[in-house]
């Protein structure tokens, strides 16, 4: 047999400790639970984009029923335009001010449809609107979508929180500031109470 040499095998022994420290440091973790959190952030955007398309749907159906409540419909509407005319990137996760505003934006339009449930709940005024079968089949989409949208925001912050708590800890904060200069993520705040649970809109559209 031949006998290693010792410097190879000291150099052999530092490279070990090496890999080990940088992998004590999260520089393979960070990023992993980095983009973790990017891909849930896209699944948020879908579930906000469907509930979206959903709404020229609703419009359209309530229309008739709703005509003397135009200024609703009308909110919606706007409500609609703002929320889709505001997007966030991966890079703009770590902003609070854009998610901020991107918030408010969807907030504003949860807040239009819940006005709007609330008029349609009168099924009194709006008799023939129950017996539509595309308003029965839009009210479960959009139960549903709803629904989505909660499970989509739980998903992300749960990924941001693991993301936030790893940058912050020890030993991976020497990686996340030495090697990787990383900031916090912003997590989906509901402003509205009982806003992390997905309403029941059985009733009221």
């Amino acid at each position: 047999m031949f006998a290693v040499p010792r410097r190879a095998t000291y150099r052999y022994a530092f490279a070990t400790a090496a890999a080990l420290s940088l992998a004590g440091c999260g520089v393979n973790t960070i990023p992993t639970q980095e983009e973790a959190a990017k891909a849930k952030w896209a699944d948020v955007q879908a579930a906000f984009q469907e509930r979206a398309n959903l709404i020229p749907n609703l419009a359209a159906v309530a229309k008739g029923a709703a005509e003397q409540e135009k200024g609703i419909l009308v909110g919606v509407t706007e409500a609609r335009a703002k929320a889709s005319s505001i997007q966030i990137s991966a890079e703009d996760l770590k902003d609070p001010a854009k998610m901020k505003a991107f918030q408010d934006a969807q907030n504003q339009l949860s807040s239009s449809l819940g006005g709007f449930g609330r008029l349609l709940a009168n099924s009194e005024a709006y008799p023939e609107l129950k017996s539509i079968t595309n308003y029965q089949m839009l009210q479960s989409q959009l139960e549903g979508q709803e629904n989505r949208i909660r499970v989509a925001i739980r998903d992300y912050n749960g990924a941001v929180q693991q993301y936030n708590t790893t940058i912050r800890t020890f030993p991976a904060v020497i990686g996340a500031k030495v090697i990787y200069g990383a900031k916090p993520m912003v997590p989906y705040q509901a402003v509205t109470p009982g806003a992390e649970a997905a309403p029941s809109l059985e009733g009221k559209l």
